[in-house]
């Protein structure tokens, strides 16, 4: 049985800002959390006694964090969703607003290079995991334009579940909007996070996505006035 005050080491970096618990967890079999000079593994649990390091890092579990902020960015095409890349690429992290060193922002969910729209931001790790976490089904919204012809039964066919190489995947919803020569725009509401599922999905119906949008995750909409490469403080809302 554990301490009254021991929690699980990637709930407490997550309350502090270091990142998401899916981040730390995978920081974790990277080696790169030490505690109490040993090699912290999946499942261990921490007092505020415990010394943390990250990379070689002390970390300081006991800090009380500033008050949490969660922003919706407007990513356009060609940034990239990692803080690092070897390419020199522009990042969507180039643009955010400065923090203080204790602080991070954590991004929630990722789009592709090749897509725009909404990404959410926030320095509440805890926050970020329950907004990517499966078990609470958020929906993503998308506006897709894509090329090809797509009849009624491949359209409920989506929606009933296709098999991809990760396995089954479904849309809550996919809308036929317009047609403009051989491309077509789709309105696509999807729970899944899984790497380039849209792309995946309609690819398996022999469509080719060119232009895919997402304008909302959860509760949270794309503002119609916000620009591109641009970010809007938003308040914290319910799950």
């Amino acid at each position: 049985m554990g301490n009254l005050n021991d929690e699980k080491i990637q709930k407490v970096l997550a309350r502090v800002g270091l990142g998401s618990r899916r981040q730390i967890e995978q920081w974790i079999l990277n080696k790169r959390i030490i505690v109490n000079n040993k090699v912290a593994a999946i499942g261990d649990r921490i007092t505020p006694s415990c010394q943390v390091k990250l990379d070689g890092n002390i970390v300081d579990i006991s800090h009380k964090p500033e008050t949490d902020r969660i922003l919706i960015y407007n990513k356009p095409l060609g940034e990239i969703c990692t803080r690092y890349d070897p390419e020199g690429r522009t990042n969507v992290f180039e643009n955010l607003p400065s923090l203080t060193s204790r602080k991070r922002w954590v991004m929630v969910g990722r789009l592709d290079i090749n897509s725009q729209g909404l990404l959410l931001f926030t320095t509440n790790g805890d926050y970020a995991n329950k907004l990517m976490h499966p078990s609470h089904k958020i929906s993503r919204r998308y506006k897709v334009r894509a090329y090809g012809e797509i009849s009624q039964a491949q359209i409920r066919k989506l929606t009933e579940g296709v098999m991809l190489e990760d396995g089954m995947a479904r849309f809550d919803k996919i809308k036929l909007v317009r047609k403009l020569g051989n491309n077509s725009w789709y309105d696509i509401s999807i729970t899944s996070g899984k790497n380039r599922i849209i792309r995946r999905m309609l690819a398996s119906q022999n469509l080719s996505v060119n232009k895919l949008i997402r304008v909302s995750y959860g509760s949270y909409a794309l503002p119609s006035e916000l620009k591109q490469s641009n970010y809007q403080y938003v308040k914290f809302l319910e799950l």
